[in-house]
């Protein structure tokens, strides 16, 4: 806590770390059964992803182009998944958001490494302006 001419004053933040882990291919992986319905449920929570992504990163672009323009902003599909769910203030909020996309040099992944490259450049397209929320009280 600060003391702001002799007022405390508290600054709080969030932090959301989340490992994306990449699509799971059944024939690459083999998996059957219960590894197989996970893998599922993982490829439906990053289409909802990225379906969020392109959203976001269409508002933002509209915006940009349509600076004058008062719009009522598109449908954002958040409540489709737990991931964007408990994503909505990182992605779309009052927030500072970084995404760190692994990539590999090896041929054999050369379609997933494209993949990821695309879906790092729609989440470049979203932009948030943070800003500080205080209760001047």
């Amino acid at each position: 806590a600060k003391f702001d001419a002799e007022l405390p004053s508290e600054l709080v933040s969030r932090i959301h770390l989340v490992d994306l882990a990449g699509s799971e291919r059944p024939d690459a992986t083999g998996a059957t059964g219960l590894r197989l319905k996970e893998g599922g449920n993982i490829n439906k929570s990053l289409v909802t992803l990225g379906n969020v992504i392109s959203a976001l990163a269409d508002q933002s672009q509209d915006s940009v182009v349509n600076t004058n323009l008062k719009r009522r902003p598109g449908f954002v599909p958040y409540r489709d998944s737990v991931l964007t769910w408990l994503l909505k203030d990182s992605l779309g909020g009052n927030s500072k958001t970084i995404m760190i996309a692994n990539v590999s040099p090896a041929d054999v992944n050369y379609a997933e490494t494209l993949s990821t490259l695309r879906y790092a450049n729609r989440a470049k397209n979203i932009i948030n302006t943070p800003t500080v929320n205080e209760d001047r009280n």
